[in-house]
């Protein structure tokens, strides 16, 4: 069965990348598959990606980017700050971290709250999440009930 596995071309960063990303998403579902001087296969949460070590041609941006859904606020929390950390922080839980990759820490609870059935409730949580840089699952939660 033909599989989807995201390609990055980084400037000679490949290597440095793979193990930073692996890092910050700690676990046995994270790991370095293969290295070599030209290419480095990683693995994070299970999702497997290929680095290029290629020349300054190509440049990343936010028209693409890695969407991490997170459980807790103690998850957003860690991966904003990790990623972001020498990186740039956006709107709506949108970074470019320090190699120039654009992520979305997003915690589910926006997604359960933005489909709820209270479209009063809906709308004050997306102006709620518009204001923000790093969401905050309270305020979203606030928000939807009107506080």
């Amino acid at each position: 069965m033909p599989s989807i596995t995201p390609f990055l071309w980084f400037n000679g960063q490949a290597e440095q990348a793979a193990k930073f990303y692996v890092s910050v998403f700690k676990g046995k579902k994270s790991k370095i598959l293969t290295n070599s001087d030209m290419m480095v296969t990683f693995e994070i949460l299970g999702q497997e990606i290929m680095a290029l070590n290629g020349d300054p041609k190509f440049k990343f941006n936010p028209s693409f980017s890695l969407f991490v859904s997170c459980e807790t606020q103690k998850e957003v929390d860690r991966f904003w700050n990790a990623l972001s950390k020498g990186g740039k922080k956006g709107k709506c839980g949108w970074l470019q971290d320090k190699y120039g990759i654009s992520w979305q820490i997003v915690p589910s609870a926006l997604g359960e709250l933005m489909s709820g059935k209270d479209e009063a409730g809906t709308g004050r949580v997306f102006k709620a999440m518009l204001k923000m840089n790093k969401i905050e699952i309270k305020k979203l939660e606030q928000a939807y009930a009107g506080k």
